[in-house]
C-alpha cells in the first residue's frame, strides 16, 4: 500500500507531537507499506512569521521568509525518524528533486509536477521522503506558495500524481463531525462523506480540509482525515469519497415559479417551515427556494402546479402573515457546478453579462457554495445553456 500523509501545524506543535507523528510513520514503514510525508509549519509558526513582516517586502522575500516554518518541520521529522532507524530524507524548494513546480502566473505546472512526482514515487522503496507543504518553486528556482490550505493541496496533489492508494490528513479534529462539538452535544464522527458534500461545508467554514485540495482528488485514491492523537495512519477518522466534477446542466422538464407575498415575511419565524412542511407532507419535491423581504418563491415541477398552488393557498388563508399567492409557468433552470466557482472573482457577472447581451431575462439566480442556478424563460433555455457552456467549459 502506498500512502501520502500530511501532518498539520497542530499535529507538529511541539516535541511530543513530533514524536507521536514519527511513531505513526514508523509503524506504517514497519508494516511494509510505502509512505511519503508532507509537513506543515510547526504550530502557528507561519502566522508568527507573517505577523513579523512589518516592512515592505516583495512577494519573493515573503515566500522565502514564511517557508522557514515548513523547512524546520521537515528537518525535525527527518531527525525523529532517523532516531527510530527509518531511512528518511527531506525535500524543500531549491533542490533538484523538488516536485511541485509553478509557472509564470503562479499556477501549478501540472505536466512538470506530475513528472517529478512520479520520479519521487520511484524512490519510495525503503525510504521516506518528507516534503515541505504549502511551498512550490517556479521554473527559475524561486520559492512560491500554494495559498491558503496549501499543505492540504500539496498532499492530495502528490497523492494523485504518485499513484497513492490513500492520502491521510492528520489534523486536530476527529475527521468530519455531525456538528461543532464545542457547540452541540452528541456530535459524532461521520465515517464517510462525499467530495461534493465536504466542499460545500468547507467553503462555508468547516475547517477539515482546504477546499482547493479536493480539486486534486480522483476516484483512483482515497482521502481520509484523522486526529493526531489517534496514532494509526491506516484506520479511523472520516473517509472522503468520489471526485468533484464541473457540470453545466439543463433541467429536462419545465418548472413552475410559485411566489407567496407577506409583509416582512423573511423576518417572520416559522413561515418558511410551515410552507415547506405542507409540501413535504404530500411528498412534493422542491427544486429550489428563493426569498426576499416580502416574498418566498418555490420552484417545483410544472406538472404539480395546480396541486402545489392549492396546498399553499390554504396556508395563505390560515396565516394572516401571508397575503397572496401567484404562479408563473414555463421556467427553465441551468445549473453551473464547479469547485473553483467561489475562487473566481466576478463569476456572477460572467453569467449575467452575456445573458443580458443576448436579451435573455433572468427570473432568478440562486447560489450555493459551489454552484450557480440560473432561472430563465423556457423558450430561452437552449441559448442560456450554450452561453453558460461557452463561459465555463474552457
Amino acid at each position: 500500500m502506498r500512502v501520502v500523509s500530511k501532518f498539520g501545524g497542530t499535529s507538529l506543535g511541539n516535541g511530543d507531537r513530533v514524536n507521536r507523528a514519527a511513531d505513526s510513520i514508523a509503524a506504517v514503514v514497519e508494516d511494509g507499506h510505502e509512505i511519503a510525508v508532507v509537513a506543515s509549519a510547526m504550530g502557528s509558526t507561519t502566522d508568527y512569521l507573517l505577523d513579523s513582516i512589518t516592512f515592505d517586502a516583495d512577494e519573493s522575500d515573503r515566500a522565502e521568509i514564511v517557508s522557514m516554518g515548513e523547512r524546520t518541520s521537515v528537518r525535525m521529522l527527518k531527525a525523529a525518524l532517523a532516531a527510530r532507524g527509518i531511512d528518511a530524507f527531506f525535500l524543500e524548494p531549491g533542490g533538484d528533486d523538488w516536485p511541485i513546480i509553478t509557472n509564470a502566473r503562479g499556477e501549478v505546472d501540472v505536466d512538470e509536477t506530475e513528472q517529478r512526482a512520479k520520479a519521487l514515487a520511484d524512490r519510495l522503496d525503503g525510504t521516506v521522503p518528507i516534503i515541505t507543504g504549502f511551498l512550490a518553486q517556479d521554473h527559475a528556482g524561486n520559492v512560491t506558495t500554494l495559498g491558503r490550505g496549501g499543505s492540504d493541496s500539496t498532499a492530495v496533489m502528490l497523492g494523485n500524481h504518485m499513484n497513492a492508494d490513500e492520502v491521510v490528513i492528520v489534523t486536530d479534529v476527529e475527521g468530519v463531525m455531525t456538528g461543532d462539538p464545542h457547540v452541540v452535544e452528541g456530535a459524532r464522527n461521520v465515517g464517510q462523506i462525499t467530495v461534493d458534500e465536504l466542499r460545500n461545508l468547507s467553503f462555508r467554514g468547516a475547517e477539515v480540509i482546504a477546499p482547493s485540495a479536493l480539486g486534486y482528488k480522483t476516484e483512483n485514491f482515497g482521502v481520509r482525515v484523522v486526529h493526531y492523537q489517534h496514532g494509526d495512519l491506516l484506520s479511523g477518522g472520516t473517509t472522503i469519497e468520489g471526485q468533484f466534477e464541473n457540470l453545466i446542466d439543463l433541467r429536462d422538464e419545465p418548472l413552475a415559479c410559485i411566489t407567496l407575498a407577506g409583509r416582512s415575511v423573511r423576518n417572520q419565524a416559522g413561515v418558511l417551515s410551515q410552507l415547506s412542511s405542507s409540501l413535504a407532507e404530500q411528498e412534493i419535491n422542491i427544486d429550489a427556494v428563493a426569498s426576499g423581504m416580502d416574498s418566498v418563491t418555490f420552484y417545483v415541477d410544472q406538472t404539480l402546479t395546480e396541486r402545489v398552488e392549492t396546498l399553499l393557498h390554504d396556508v395563505v388563508i390560515d396565516d394572516e402573515r401571508l397575503s397572496s399567492i401567484t404562479v408563473e409557468d414555463e421556467i427553465a433552470v441551468v445549473r453551473v457546478t464547479g469547485g473553483e466557482l467561489p475562487n473566481q472573482p466576478g463569476v456572477i457577472s460572467d453569467i449575467v453579462n452575456p445573458l443580458a447581451d443576448a436579451h435573455i431575462n433572468i427570473h432568478d439566480i440562486i447560489t450555493s457554495a459551489t454552484s450557480v442556478a440560473i432561472f430563465v424563460d423556457w423558450d430561452d433555455r437552449e441559448e442560456t445553456l450554450e452561453i453558460a457552456q461557452a463561459e465555463f467549459s474552457q
